[in-house]
């Protein structure tokens, strides 16, 4: 069966090792490639939280292109080959949060969203290698939480599900779901790929 991709007459090269984005581009039907940036996000400030993700998914894809060298070879290929790069914050009264430098740090963020409420900010960017063209923007949604007993929040520190992800929060994780009461928005934002905006950014660059 011709996926998207093919059916398009295109490919796509995804840069995340992001276990979440890596499902929701499957989920939309597109066959895709892997390759990371390797970047120290920390070097990139931004007051506002939306322009942080953008410039961090801009840097990222940046990075990966900057690993080709010669690019001429997608200037010549027959299809074009989309790189799909996105960034995800998490902002709790007012502070961004980026993934928890320690078990600590990943405890009191959880701590926060206990009985309360956090905002995920995320973004994406898609660059057409062949000609260069690229549209980005970012997606807003926000979670509502019961409140999350001690022990719970110790199992998440201990599972190690809180470090690697934006502000410590992984909404699709067996423990955290029984503990979200709402979400406003698109779940894949939270989750780190809002799909709405990689099919529109997808057909822009086309």
């Amino acid at each position: 069966m011709a996926t998207k991709a093919t059916q398009r007459g295109f490919k796509v090269i995804l840069g995340s090792q992001s276990m979440a984005r890596k499902r929701i581009l499957a989920e939309m039907g597109y066959d895709f490639s892997i390759m990371t940036a390797d970047v120290d996000e920390k070097s990139i400030r931004k007051e506002k939280p939306e322009d942080l993700v953008v410039a961090l998914a801009e840097v990222k894809a940046d990075a990966i292109i900057s690993r080709f060298g010669d690019k001429s070879k997608f200037m010549n290929d027959t299809q074009p080959t989309l790189l799909i790069t996105a960034d995800t914050v998490v902002v709790y009264n007012g502070v961004i949060r980026e993934k928890p430098t320690s078990k600590e740090e990943a405890r009191e963020f959880i701590r926060g969203y206990s009985g309360s409420h956090g905002a995920v900010v995320g973004s994406v960017l898609v660059t057409n290698l062949k000609t260069g063209v690229r549209k980005g923007g970012w997606d807003k949604a926000e979670v509502y939480f019961h409140e999350i007993p001690d022990k719970v929040i110790d199992d998440m520190i201990e599972e190690g599900i809180t470090i690697n992800v934006a502000g410590g929060l992984m909404l699709e994780h067996p423990l955290t779901l029984p503990f979200v009461d709402t979400v406003v928005g698109a779940v894949d934002t939270v989750m780190g790929l809002s799909k709405a905006l990689t099919e529109q950014f997808i057909k822009d660059v086309i």
